[in-house]
């Protein structure tokens, strides 16, 4: 049971970084150098989103609220500028960027991960 929940998460990092790839050349205002490069992004971002999001989701907790939750939409751009200062070769060129790219990656891997759990159903 462990060694499948591993095997899924490797398989959601490798599809999250093929996103990235295609994000990256779709989005004009988004980089990556390497498919190596969009794995470590892909990573990163998992590690963000594991312990940096939770946070930034408790201190903003009554904007998000006054706002019906669209402030979790600036939470998800600010996790991709991030992630952008702490991996070389990725590149965001500014916020609206990064909150286009949190958009279309969350609709991306949306659609991925369907697809994967319907052929290990």
């Amino acid at each position: 049971m462990e060694q499948s929940r591993s095997l899924n998460t490797l398989v959601e990092i490798v599809l999250s970084a093929i996103a990235v790839v295609v994000l990256a050349n779709i989005l004009p205002g988004i980089s990556v150098n390497n498919f190596l490069t969009a794995v470590v992004v892909a990573a990163v971002l998992v590690l963000l989103n594991l312990f940096v999001k939770p946070i930034l989701i408790i201190f903003t907790l009554p904007v998000t609220i006054v706002t019906f939750g669209l402030f979790l939409l600036v939470i998800n751009a600010l996790i991709i500028m991030i992630c952008d200062a702490l991996v070389d070769g990725f590149r965001v060129n500014g916020f609206w960027y990064a909150l286009l790219f949190s958009i279309l990656l969350s609709i991306f891997q949306s659609i991925l991960f369907a697809l994967t759990k319907k052929k290990h159903a």
